[in-house]
């Protein structure tokens, strides 16, 4: 998701399951993990500033991905905690030059972690321009600047490419620029009408992508070195929706669709004790 758009390889599983809520209580009781920071979204109002800080603007301060949205800040209109959910809303009006608003948040200094188990229950936006993503950056940028650093993606979608869910690994030696890029995709043919469950689990190993317990990306530790293996260091989680961009904004955007949501049902972080 970050700086660049990402060429999707063509490995492809097909999934059609339903999301029943994990078993938390199981979790919990599983001496491997435990639970050590979660949004339950169980609240009213902006996202908790205790645990979530926006992201603004995109392309005007140097990251962006050529996108067409403003991310705003504390704007209740593009973020909002209801009914037990967290919803960040892309919205077709004029807003500081640009067509679009949207929202992205980040967990960076309020949850940050080396290792783990990731789970974002979420139900996503359809239509041609959208370009939701859950995903993780380094905090401190141990080894430098993108892509040195990396990057994991837990899960996007482009809407021009319905039901298809990518993860990826972004790595100094690993990234589409070289054409060495490492993903995978699954297909879920109700993910915008139904809630899922996108699983990181992550080891000083592997890391490993999973949609309701099912796995369709691994991505090895090689032991050569941080070129290949930058994931030695702590990440923080980003969620936002994108209007547009190099990937999603490859076949135009559909401007009939608007407003459009991405509704995050819980994130919840377990680490081994």
């Amino acid at each position: 998701m970050f700086l660049f758009n990402i060429l999707v390889c063509t490995l492809c599983f097909t999934a059609n399951v339903n999301a029943p809520q994990p078993d938390l209580s199981k979790k919990q009781s599983d001496p491997k993990y435990k639970m050590v920071w979660s949004d339950e979204f169980d609240y009213t109002g902006l996202p908790d500033a205790k645990r979530w800080s926006f992201d603004v603007d995109g392309n005007a301060s140097g990251w962006g991905n050529n996108e067409a949205q403003y991310y705003t800040k504390d704007r209740i209109e593009n973020a909002e905690v209801k009914d037990g959910n967290l919803t960040i809303t892309a919205i077709k009006e004029d807003f500081q030059g640009k067509k679009y608003t949207s929202a992205r948040l980040r967990t960076a200094t309020k949850g940050d972690w080396l290792y783990g188990r990731m789970e974002i229950r979420a139900k996503l936006p359809d239509g041609r321009g959208m370009w939701p993503a859950i995903w993780m950056l380094p905090t401190d940028w141990k080894y430098g600047g993108w892509p040195a650093s990396g990057e994991i993606d837990i899960m996007e979608n482009v809407g021009y490419d319905p039901f298809v869910i990518v993860a990826s690994a972004h790595t100094r030696s690993y990234n589409h620029v070289q054409g060495t890029q490492k993903n995978n995709k699954l297909n879920i043919a109700d993910c915008y009408t139904n809630y899922h469950v996108y699983t990181l689990e992550w080891n000083a190993s592997e890391y490993r992508v999973f949609v309701d317990d099912k796995l369709y990306f691994t991505f090895k530790n090689e032991g050569t070195g941080f070129k290949e293996w930058p994931f030695d260091q702590r990440f923080h989680l980003i969620l936002n929706l994108a209007v547009g961009g190099n990937w999603g904004g490859k076949n135009g955007v559909d401007e009939s669709i608007f407003p459009r949501a991405m509704v995050v049902d819980y994130v919840r972080v377990y680490q081994k004790e």
